[in-house]
């Protein structure tokens, strides 16, 4: 089961603006829904929801609002990626992006990276394309 919304919904938009997959559908002041064969069941709309018990989660609990810095991010583990680009290309919001070489033919060694941590919406939609597992969301280990 995916995710949902119940009538406490405001209608702010807020989930409307983070989901991935655009799953989420209405107008502002009224009450939203989530598209279930859209939602990827990633939490982002139940994580920016200013309004408690306003969105259930796939075990149908209420989410709470989470403050942005505390999501968790792509880690790439730079060994194991093959910069195919599977990752830049999927991500909805271009956070991620594939290195340039430095030098040559000293270091030719590219890979994937976080390039914008803030538009990040921890969807996990790069770690599941990635054919190498090269990709797991984290949380900052200093906060």
């Amino acid at each position: 089961m995916a995710y949902s919304i119940t009538d406490l919904c405001t209608g702010c938009g807020a989930c409307m603006r983070v989901c991935p997959t655009g799953a989420i559908l209405g107008k502002r002041k009224a009450q939203h829904t989530i598209d279930q064969s859209r939602c990827i069941d990633c939490g982002a709309c139940g994580r920016v929801c200013p309004v408690e018990g306003a969105v259930l989660d796939q075990h149908l609990r209420p989410t709470r609002i989470l403050k942005r810095s505390l999501w968790p991010r792509p880690v790439v583990i730079r060994s194991m990626c093959s910069a195919c680009s599977m990752c830049v290309d999927i991500c909805p919001f271009g956070c991620l992006a594939i290195t340039e070489p430095e030098g040559f033919p000293e270091n030719l060694s590219v890979y994937a990276y976080l390039k914008d941590s803030k538009a990040c919406v921890s969807c996990n939609l790069c770690a599941d394309t990635c054919p190498e597992e090269a990709i797991y969301l984290a949380r900052n280990v200093g906060q």
